[in-house]
């Protein structure tokens, strides 16, 4: 809380997150590590957490109702087999009045009796670094809203959130399925994206991170030179390039990764771009050291 150090996993390029019995994790790799008592780079004392987990939710929600019987559904009690059916069937045996849990909880499950359904923090994943963040939020919130009133009872919904006037939250509120796929067509292709048009995601990994570097850079620049050499290819003025960047969690299990973005109208092209990778990877052992993924959208 003093200087503001975030403690963060030694193998992957995030923030490690805070467990009871005082345990820091890292939810990508596993890495496990005991909560210090002093910063490490300031030595104050005051640590702290910044944000409300699962864990804490439910310690609210049983000191605010201490009558209720209160289930926790997150990746800690659902680590051992057959955990995630058994809570699931003590909540539909009525052996628990309050169900809290992560996302895991809103697709797909049929409880008639549940008349109230509470959704905290709904705009937590509008802030994610993906072009499709308002559709997921969408998604999510139309799932956990339908959980309430199945039977013939009526349900309610309560939704909170620090960004009301956002057309995701508005219109899954609404259940407006129409107005939403309105707005969002006219976001994708405002700034084009799919499905307005087509996307090459191309990761590239390595374990070392100089060579990384030097892999994405050569691999962007022999591209280039292809598509330049291909009259058919060349004479289509729509393909974009994006990157090499840094993947948005760069470093996972001691693996550094990068990422090259192609738009093109037509996913014919990308395609062929696809094969063009292929093809010089498996002609030059230099491409052997490093892992290419692709993904067409």
């Amino acid at each position: 809380r003093s200087c503001g150090h975030v403690m963060k996993c030694p193998h992957c390029d995030v923030s490690l997150s805070e467990h009871n019995g005082r345990k820091l994790i890292c939810h990508y790799c596993g890495y496990e590590t005991v909560k210090p008592d002093k910063c490490p780079v300031c030595s104050s004392p005051y640590i702290g957490g910044f944000k409300a987990g699962t864990q804490q939710i439910q310690q609210v929600a049983e000191k605010e109702f201490p009558e209720a019987r209160v289930l926790r559904m997150d990746y800690d009690t659902t680590r051992a087999k057959g955990s995630y059916e058994k809570i699931l069937s003590a909540f539909s045996r009525h052996e628990a009045d309050i169900l809290i849990g992560t996302q895991m909880i809103v697709k797909g499950h049929d409880f008639p009796d549940v008349t109230l359904v509470g959704i905290l923090a709904a705009d937590l994943s509008l802030n994610a670094d993906d072009y499709r963040s308002g559709e997921r939020t969408f998604q999510l919130l139309t799932q956990a809203v339908g959980r309430a009133g199945r039977g013939r009872k009526e349900g309610h919904a309560l939704i909170q959130t620090y960004s009301p006037d956002h057309y995701s939250i508005q219109t899954a509120a609404a259940q407006d399925y129409e107005a939403f796929y309105t707005q969002e067509m006219n976001f994708r292709k405002l700034l084009g994206y799919p499905p307005a048009v087509g996307l090459l995601t191309i990761q590239i990994a390595d374990k070392n991170e100089g060579r990384l570097e030097q892999a994405a850079a050569l691999l962007e620049e022999c591209l280039k030179q292809w598509i330049g050499q291909n009259e058919d290819l060349s004479k289509d003025g729509t393909i974009q390039f994006i990157g090499p960047v840094n993947a948005p969690v760069f470093k996972v299990n001691d693996i550094y990764r990068k990422i090259l973005y192609i738009k093109c109208e037509k996913c014919a092209i990308l395609d062929q771009i696809r094969g063009q990778i292929e093809t010089l990877a498996a002609a030059d052992t230099k491409w052997q050291a490093v892992q290419i993924q692709y993904d067409i959208s």
